[in-house]
């Protein structure tokens, strides 16, 4: 299997392609694209896009290896899933062999991607540092806030949830290329 995660700029030109995409990433249209090694990093890569913010983001499963420089049957299916992503409310699509499975893993991914981009910056903090391995006491200590107030960030962010939908969606996107 092939994935590749696909994002162009939602307005001006970006002067380059986003670190999330790593040194891989080749232009695609407007935008760029990068094949990820696997289901769970090309929904890090996703993470990565909404909350840097300003990207319309494609995802693309196809059945097979394509070569490393992202060329072959992934590279249309990240051009197709973005274009699609630029007629939809969360600029998020996902393309792939298995339709079912693909609109499958958009709908998860795009439930995510809403999900993050109402995170408030405070409540990033409190996920960050969860995330990396702290404690919430260890979070509190670190932001100095309560830990109940740790614990009030995380809830108000969907802490929980994204670490539900995360490997729904990788396993969607496993299934997508069919």
């Amino acid at each position: 299997m092939s994935l590749a995660v696909a994002c162009a700029p939602l307005t001006a030109a970006a002067a380059g392609p986003p670190s999330v995409l790593g040194p891989d990433a080749r232009p695609l249209g407007e935008g760029w694209a990068a094949v990820v090694a696997d289901a769970p990093a090309a929904v890090d890569a996703v993470v990565g896009l909404v909350r840097a913010g300003g990207w319309r983001i494609g995802v693309a499963a196809t059945p097979g290896q394509d070569a490393a420089d992202g060329g072959g049957p992934v590279a249309l299916a990240a051009r197709r899933a973005l274009e699609a992503a630029s007629r939809r409310p969360a600029r998020l699509a996902v393309r792939g062999g298995d339709a079912e499975a693909a609109a499958d893993a958009q709908a998860v991914l795009t439930a995510l991607a809403v999900l993050l981009t109402r995170r408030s910056p405070a409540a990033w903090a409190a996920a960050d540092l969860v995330a990396a391995g702290a404690t919430r006491s260890a979070a509190a200590a670190a932001l100095g806030v309560s830990r109940q107030a740790v614990a009030q960030r995380l809830a108000a962010g969907g802490f929980d949830l994204e670490h539900e939908l995360r490997p729904a969606a990788a396993r969607l996107l496993a299934r997508t290329a069919g």
